[in-house]
This record gives C-alpha cells, sequence and structure tokens, in this order.
C-alpha cells in the first residue's frame, strides 16, 4: 500500500463557517446505549448548512461536513492527523510509473440498502462525477485526471490516470471520491444514499439535517442512534443553546471570547486543534491595479494581521503568511514575509501611481468572521489612502456575485480543504492569479519526485506565492470544539471537510 503528502491541484471552497437560519428548538438527549430501549440522540451546533444534498453538484462546505465519512465513504480517507488511512478500500498499490491506482476493496462493504459496494459501484460513481453535466467544476477537474477505469474483479478494481500523480489520491478523500448507492435514489439531492455508519433522514432549510444510524453498517457500528445537526445563523445564540442544555456539541465555536463561559470541567470539555482554514482576503486580478504587485505588496503591508486576529477572533488562530497550514509537511513560517508597515505600504503605492484616489470594493459574506474583518481591514487600508466600500452578503449570493461572476474587487473567505495551495494554479478560479512559475513548481511536486524532494518543492511554490502577494493570509482558523463531558470521541484536529461522527459516543 502506498500514499505520500502532496498539495492538492485545486482548491474546494468555501469557509469552515457558513450561514444558516436561527435555530432556538429544545432537544434533550435521553439516556440509553444504541440499539437500546432508549434512543441516544445527539445535537450538533453547527454554522454549515448545505446549500444542497448532493456532494457532487453542491459547492460549499456545508455538504460534506454533514454527510462525509457519516452518510457517505470513499475509497481512502484523512484521519485527524493528515494521514491517508484505508476506508471501502482495504489497501492500495501504485505503479511504479505512478499512473495507474489498483483497489482491493472491502468485501463485505454494504450501501444502507443491502447493495454491495463493489467495482462496477465504484466505477459508476467515478464516472458520475467526472462526466456529470452538473458537477462542480473543482470536482470535473480533479476527476478528469481518469484515464480509464476497469473492473478486475468484483472487489478490485484499477483506475488509469492522464499523467502520473501523487495528489489525486488525496483529492479522492474528499468529495470528488465519494462512492454513491446509484441504484438506491434517482435524486442524490433529496435523498443521499451511501455505505456510511448513519442515513439520512431529513433536511429542513434553515434548520437542521437530521440522520441516523445505519443497522445495516459493514464496519464498527456507531454509538449514537440519531444525530441532529442543528444550524444557527448567529454564533452567540448557538452558545446559548449549548449553555441551556439544547446542544452536546459545539462543532467549531466561532465566538472565542465566549470560552469563559465553558470553564466548568464538570459540565464542559474543550478541544483546541488545527483547522486547515486559511482566511483569505482575496483579490481579484483582473482588476488592473491589483494586477500590479505592487499594489498587491501595499495592501499586505498595510494589515496588521494580528491586530485583524485579535480583534475578529479573540487572538485564537495562527499566522501563517502562505496557503499551507502547520500540519503540512511542506510548511514553514511565512507570516513575517510582510510585516505591518503603513509607510512601506504608501511608499509602493506611490510608485505604483497609486498614491491616492484607489477605491476598491470589499464584498464579505456573512459569515462570522467575515463582517468583522471588513472593518478592521477598511480602516487600515484607509490609513495608507485606499477607500475601500464593503457590502455584505448572504453565503448564497457570495456564491454566485463574487466566487462564480468574479465581481468584486476583494472579499474574505475561510478557505478549508486540505492541501489548497494549488488553488492559486487555476487561472480561472474567482482570484483571477496566474504565475507560470508557480503552477510549474506544483507540477513538478506532484510528478513523482522522492517525498524530501516534493516538500522542498512545494516549499518553494509556497514562498513564491507569498512573495508575489497573490493574497493577504490573515490567519488560520482555530479549530474549537466544545461537547459535554458525556460525549466522546471529537477528534481535536479538523484535516479535512468532515465533522465525522463514526467513533462519536455519550455516556448518557
Amino acid at each position: 500500500m502506498k500514499s505520500s503528502p502532496v498539495a492538492r491541484r485545486i482548491l474546494a471552497l468555501i469557509g469552515v463557517l457558513l450561514g444558516a437560519s436561527l435555530l432556538l428548538a429544545g432537544c434533550t438527549t435521553p439516556s440509553g446505549g444504541a440499539g437500546g430501549d432508549q434512543p441516544v440522540i445527539l445535537n450538533v451546533g453547527a454554522t454549515t448548512e448545505p446549500t444542497g444534498l448532493d456532494p457532487a453538484t453542491t459547492t460549499g462546505a456545508g455538504t460534506p461536513f454533514a454527510l462525509l465519512y457519516n452518510v457517505y465513504e470513499t475509497l481512502v480517507r484523512i484521519n485527524d492527523q493528515g494521514e491517508i488511512k484505508p476506508l471501502l478500500a482495504r489497501s492500495w498499490e501504485v505503479s511504479p510509473d505512478g499512473m495507474t491506482y489498483t483497489f482491493t476493496l472491502e468485501p463485505g462493504a454494504r450501501f444502507a440498502s443491502g447493495s454491495p459496494v463493489d467495482a462496477k459501484a465504484v466505477i459508476a460513481s467515478f464516472e458520475r462525477t467526472r462526466d456529470g453535466a452538473q458537477t462542480t467544476g473543482v470536482l470535473k477537474s480533479q476527476m478528469a485526471r481518469i484515464a480509464e477505469m476497469r473492473e478486475i474483479d468484483p472487489h478490485q478494481v484499477g483506475i488509469t490516470l492522464t499523467e502520473p500523480s501523487h495528489q489525486w489520491l488525496y483529492d479522492i478523500t474528499q468529495a470528488a471520491g465519494i462512492v454513491y448507492d446509484l441504484g438506491a435514489s434517482t435524486d442524490l439531492n433529496a435523498t443521499p444514499a451511501g455505505s456510511g455508519p448513519y442515513v439520512f433522514v431529513s433536511h429542513e432549510v434553515g434548520s437542521s439535517i437530521a440522520l441516523k444510524r445505519n443497522d445495516k453498517y459493514w464496519g464498527t457500528g456507531p454509538r449514537i442512534d440519531e444525530v441532529n445537526f442543528r444550524y444557527y445563523s448567529d454564533a452567540n445564540a448557538m452558545v446559548t443553546a449549548m449553555l441551556s442544555g439544547q446542544l452536546d456539541i459545539v462543532s467549531n465555536l466561532t465566538v472565542p471570547t465566549a470560552l469563559d463561559q465553558f470553564s466548568d470541567t464538570s459540565r464542559y470539555n474543550l478541544l483546541e486543534g488545527t483547522t486547515n482554514g486559511e482566511v483569505v482576503l482575496g483579490m481579484n486580478q483582473a482588476n488592473p491595479a491589483l494586477a500590479d504587485v505592487r499594489v498587491r505588496q501595499a495592501i499586505n503591508y498595510a494589515i496588521d494581521r494580528k491586530a485583524v486576529m485579535d480583534g475578529a477572533w479573540g487572538g485564537k488562530g495562527t499566522l501563517i503568511g502562505s496557503m499551507v497550514p502547520p500540519t503540512d509537511p511542506w510548511y514553514e513560517d511565512l507570516s513575517k514575509t510582510y510585516p505591518y508597515d503603513p509607510e512601506k505600504a504608501k511608499a509602493l503605492l506611490a510608485e505604483a501611481g497609486q498614491a491616492a484616489g484607489l477605491k476598491l470594493r470589499l464584498r464579505v459574506p456573512t459569515l462570522p468572521y467575515g463582517p468583522p474583518i471588513s472593518q478592521i481591514v477598511t480602516a487600515q487600508l484607509r490609513d495608507v489612502g485606499i477607500e475601500v466600500q464593503v457590502e455584505e452578503l448572504e453565503f448564497a449570493n457570495w456564491i454566485e456575485s463574487v466566487y462564480r461572476q468574479k465581481d468584486y474587487d476583494l472579499t474574505v473567505v475561510a478557505h478549508v480543504e486540505p492541501w489548497d495551495l494549488a488553488a492559486f494554479a487555476n487561472p480561472d478560479y474567482y482570484w483571477n492569479y496566474k504565475n507560470d512559475q508557480f503552477t510549474s513548481l506544483l507540477k513538478q511536486a506532484d510528478l513523482g519526485t522522492s517525498t524530501d524532494e516534493r516538500n522542498a518543492t512545494l516549499k518553494q511554490a509556497a514562498k513564491l506565492l507569498a512573495d508575489d502577494a497573490a493574497a493577504d493570509w490573515l490567519f488560520l482558523l482555530p479549530n474549537i470544539v466544545i461537547t459535554t463531558t458525556e460525549v466522546s470521541g471529537v477528534a481535536a484536529n479538523t484535516t479535512g471537510l468532515s465533522f465525522d461522527l463514526t467513533h462519536v459516543a455519550t455516556s448518557r
């Protein structure tokens, strides 16, 4: 079995913290064990409501947050240390030329419907993602690497790529690699159907998603009978719900100033870990001013990132300086590439002919970090002579206007998919950034060099991206999870897009 770390080629959007409507419905967790007389119910507070239920056709992190590894499974998965591990595939091999992956499937794996997860199911699912007319651009690009798939036998599938790629294995740990039960549901956007430890029950838009235990699960069965993801647009309301006993878990605390309210260790567990959530001040380089590296560098010098992190996120998080979190093996601290220096910013703006009168539109989603960051950034840019007009957008509108139509100058959003350095290698992405040297380095890293050489090349690419001020990386989101003391099995680190409930249990 072979696996190796590598940068992602195309970024999958969107921040861990998506908007949703307020819910204050009360619910308690009865005692008893999974499968016992009284159901074990787990209520999870979240802000990541899906905008659709089909991971192949829905943009955003909300869908895999609730469904990946819970309802849907992949051949291989990412654990909380960022390592690739077997899931539906018990093992895999890569040909010496790096072109062909051979997966040996778990022979007992079954969908919740009882149908086998076999080579045919894998091939049909990958074809659907690769060739589907409604597949999102990111997933279609990732799966376009597949040249040929063949059933070796019912429990073994061979996949040949168009060119050698180490990172493709990482791609299929996320939504691109989901194996769907295509025989069980004609509309996966209405009724998700997979092989995971839970099955989908319902989605009350603006309120909740309900899952229940898959009693036919092929692996070690879950210890929870019913799970409710309850969505909150107001982070303080979610804190209140947790304090009043309506929730068992706050999946990611977005108001770090509220931490003191959970200091009673007889009632609450606090988990603090890392995420892949780079909070990026994106710059639309279709704007001629922002296409000038001196203007981008000036913006980097003008912003005090520590003040942004302190003011918007209670000082929690990590300053990074490029599109690489510390959990990646090619990470190095680039946070001091552009130290806070307003005078240097003014000088660069003058050199670029933008000493006065530069006006930019900052369009941010109404996520917990968006409005507070926009206020701080606007004030700091005004200090160096850049006038910023702020517009706050509901997340669905942000997706359409900023992400799809690229109608903006500046924006702020957290990018959370692992190994997303390569987002900047896509010239059609919403940043409109293009750097042939950067793209060449990523290609070199993906084509079969040794691990040490690959990591060194990716470090070089990250440094180039930072020097070129392709964006301003404000900070890396922390993972702050609150649970009741009865709950166990929640991972501290978030290394992928899923809030994985596979090993979560409660003593109630």
